[in-house]
């Protein structure tokens, strides 16, 4: 199928309930393909889940945002808007779990979850976002090509699926 078939759209916090099957899988998908996301090698689909169905709360009371791509009624795709709390910050977020299932990429399905996040963003009243990937991934290369500012590295900041400290850098875009 061609990426044109997949649709980009905010999940409720019930349907993120109903679909947390779905959204481990990625999950367990991502870092079973390397994707340092925060989880080690041997994630499992359950404590994915339970990953996922701590931020139903968040997602319930509109301070996250969990927008996923949607291919036939199969999610193939997330990521998240975390709402800066601190009240000099009501104009920031954060952008995480920006995830691909192995079996889709490479279909420009990251740049949409992307920008779709960057739209939502703005609606939200966010003019700036921040994330953090590790140096050398696919990830970096994407916020790179899709205007993000790099303004640091941290060496050995944190792990790769396979235990392995990697170093991280840190991006920025002003919506």
């Amino acid at each position: 199928m061609q990426a044109d078939t997949v649709t980009i759209r905010e999940l409720s916090a019930a349907e993120a309930e109903e679909r947390l099957g779905e959204l481990a899988a990625i999950l367990v998908d991502a870092v079973a393909h390397g994707a340092s996301v925060n989880f080690l090698k041997g994630l499992t689909l359950d404590a994915a889940a339970e990953f996922w169905r701590g931020q139903l709360p968040g997602i319930a009371d509109g301070s996250r945002h969990l927008l996923v791509a949607d291919e036939g009624g199969a999610l193939i795709g997330t990521v998240v808007l975390s709402k800066a709390p601190q009240p000099n910050q009501p104009h920031r977020a954060d952008v995480g779990k920006m995830l691909v299932l192995d079996s889709a990429q490479r279909r420009g399905l990251g740049r949409r979850l992307l920008t779709a996040i960057e739209e939502l963003a703005v609606a939200q009243g966010r003019t700036l976002l921040q994330l953090d990937t590790t140096c050398g991934s696919a990830g970096e290369r994407l916020y790179e090509r899709c205007g993000w500012t790099r303004f640091g590295v941290v060496p050995g900041h944190a792990r790769a699926p396979s235990g392995k400290l990697t170093n991280t850098s840190f991006f920025y875009k002003q919506l």
